[in-house]
């Protein structure tokens, strides 16, 4: 099977490297390190889905997999299936889900899925006079994409009217900030949980857990993600039972009452306080770098449940995991989320010689036999043990021989769980 892959993060680094055991890969554009095991191909971007179409057809690429969340937003899953190509993602009705924060928010709450209080605002002056009446923290996020730093958590009124005149009247996310949304802080642990979805039927990947911000100790703006580890033992069985039945079967209820059969990866990113689980966002696909924490856990072949949702039979399969723990700590660029230098040799990846140990590459570039740092988040280190504090050791001693200048990574991830599993609230 020849299999294509859009994108080129780490998200799509890993994915191709677990297909590419069993099937021919391409990957387009993909980085620096999805050489290793494909072809990288180079798409013009000028009617990008059209040319990523007529590559398909005229390669024979027996399946197409959407990795970024801007390709569903613009109906390329829309565009392949009526041209008759196999492609996994949803339409881009269902995309909404992740596309736009105010659709989400309104399904959530006409679904009846638990969720934070909020209002929405097209205008920042009716913005602003309402914060001035709301106790603190609040949560203030953009409508739509923003690479994952739409969110703007506001600890006192002077900071929510930052935000607000950021996002609607500085435009700094352009459109995807003509509306927001404002909404109540809820303080608990956050997790993410994600499922494939055949149209009516779902099937879990193991539990994980992000990290958003910058900082350590989970301070400063979010980020797309600096690390993330699978399992998590904040998500109990008691709170799994709840995800699916409170948040999971409603989703899928409501989306069949709206006529879409969403068929891909949904990605729930929940926040539990006092036992239960609260939704704060929708994906709709794989989570970055949550993918590069479950996917090495997985001995099934990840085309199993792809295929299958596709053909509606997600059902019938069952997802066979490594026991050991994963962790994967995000290698970046120094200044990211904000500004960053780019073209920076990348050293000491080859020295990294623990087979436990996969690097994986998002804003990687290869460029005259050196191998360059050309993206915000640049690596995704990761590894697998028994236990947290040994698995601990390994990645931040694998980290430690990769250099490039002005490089940055949190020291803190996995720190909320100790090798026993049990959950420290730092």
């Amino acid at each position: 099977m020849k299999v294509l892959i859009v994108g080129s993060g780490g998200r799509e680094d890993v994915l191709g490297w677990t297909i590419s055991k069993s099937e021919e890969v391409f990957v387009a554009p993909g980085n620096g390190g999805t050489k290793r095991f494909g072809e990288n191909v180079v798409i013009d971007k000028k009617n990008y889905i059209a040319n990523l179409y007529d590559f398909a057809r005229e390669n024979k690429i027996d399946l197409t997999i959407v990795g970024p969340e801007q390709p569903l937003a613009d109906g390329i899953v829309d565009y392949f299936e009526e041209r008759g190509l196999l492609i996994f993602g949803p339409k881009k009705q269902g995309a909404l889900l992740e596309t736009s924060k105010v659709f989400a928010k309104e399904f959530a709450r006409k679904s009846n899925i638990p969720t934070a209080s909020f209002e929405i605002f097209e205008d920042s002056e009716k913005a602003l006079k309402y914060i001035s009446k709301k106790d603190y923290p609040i949560v203030i996020k953009a409508d739509g994409l923003c690479q994952g730093k739409g969110t703007f958590v506001c600890e006192d009124h002077k900071g929510a009217i930052n935000a607000i005149e950021k996002i609607m009247e500085d435009k700094i996310f352009g459109h995807a900030g003509d509306k927001i949304i404002i909404e109540d802080f809820i303080d608990g642990e956050e997790a993410s949980y994600i499922v494939f979805i055949d149209g009516e039927n779902f099937l879990s990947l193991p539990t994980s857990k992000d990290h958003k911000r910058i900082f350590d100790g989970d301070n400063g703006p979010n980020t797309g993600g600096m690390g993330a580890y699978s399992p998590t033992k904040i998500i109990t069985q008691e709170i799994e039972e709840k995800i699916k039945k409170n948040m999971i079967v409603p989703t899928i209820s409501e989306l069949l009452n709206m006529g879409i059969k969403f068929k891909g990866i949904l990605y729930f990113g929940i926040i539990i306080k006092n036992g239960d689980p609260y939704l704060l966002e929708y994906n709709t696909r794989f989570g970055d770098p949550e993918t590069q924490a479950i996917i090495p856990r997985l001995k099934s072949n990840l085309l199993e449940p792809i295929v299958a949702t596709l053909e509606g039979r997600i059902s019938k399969v069952q997802l066979e995991c490594d026991e050991r723990k994963s962790l994967c700590v995000v290698v970046a660029s120094g200044g990211y989320p904000g500004e960053y230098r780019k073209y920076k040799e990348i050293i000491g990846i080859d020295e990294i010689d623990d087979p436990s140990i996969i690097v994986f590459h998002s804003g990687t570039e290869e460029r005259d036999g050196k191998l360059l740092a050309v993206g915000g988040r640049v690596l995704s280190i990761v590894g697998l043990s028994e236990d947290m504090k040994t698995l601990k050791q390994k990645v931040y001693n694998a980290i430690s021989k990769v250099k490039f200048e002005n490089m940055y990574f949190r020291t803190d991830i996995g720190d909320k769980e100790d090798q026993n599993g049990r959950m420290y609230i730092l």
